[in-house]
């Protein structure tokens, strides 16, 4: 079981990381490099004169987003196989394609549709609340709609549907933590395309890595 599972999570992780990738090269770093024009333009020319910060050129750019997306795959294609695990021990049937289609739309909703709700996707140059506030609301938001829809699927009674869909309300009633007026140096254009890109992006992603991670853990299935 346990080979089956790291074999599912890091070969689906795999297949997700290079079309995520392919994608962030193809549509959404053109994108950040156009807003990072603006960007630069909008800062003060007194801040042109100290050092600044590393930043990668050239093909470094590429390759280190390429590896980025390759841990964040893994990791959840690790996460994804080790609930299918749960899934067949409650239920004895190991889910399928068709099932791990259902579990990555159910992943791009809790990591990616439910948080951009209050936090879209944006490109350098917009203005932003601080990034400590902003990873724990996106954080919480992720767990509160990830356990919501459980809830809401597997566990019988209204009891359990309503928890479900309270929870998954529970970030947005909140709020999310605004940023500060004004300082966007990016046209509205822009940031609208990339919020756009990103999700379809996050959409394509955890279809394949649902879809491909339940075909490989139904073909994985030892032998009686």
């Amino acid at each position: 079981m346990t080979r089956r599972i790291f074999a599912t999570g890091l070969i689906a992780g795999l297949l997700a990381g290079l079309v995520l990738s392919a994608l962030h090269w193809a549509r959404i770093d053109p994108l950040i490099a156009r807003a990072e024009v603006y960007e630069s333009a909008a800062v003060e020319p007194a801040h042109s004169a100290h050092a600044q910060a590393w930043e990668p050129e050239g093909w470094q750019r590429p390759a280190l987003t390429f590896l980025a997306n390759l841990v964040i795959a893994t990791g959840f294609g690790l996460m994804l196989s080790g609930a299918f695990a749960v899934r067949q021990t409650a239920s004895g049937k190991a889910p399928d394609a068709r099932e791990g289609l259902l579990w990555g739309i159910g992943g791009f909703a809790a990591f990616a549709l439910a948080p951009a709700v209050g936090l879209p996707p944006v490109p350098p140059g917009m203005a932003g609340a601080a990034i400590l506030a902003r990873q724990g609301w996106w954080l919480a938001t992720a767990i509160a709609t990830a356990s919501g829809l459980l809830l809401l699927v597997f566990p019988r009674g209204w009891a359990w549907r309503v928890a479900g869909a309270g929870l998954i309300l529970a970030p947005h009633v909140v709020g999310a933590p605004e940023p500060p007026p004004g300082g966007d140096a990016v046209p509205a254009a822009i940031a609208a395309q990339f919020t756009t890109l990103s999700l379809a992006a996050a959409a394509l992603f955890w279809l394949t890595l649902g879809g491909i991670g339940g075909w490989l853990y139904a073909r994985l299935e030892p032998e009686a």
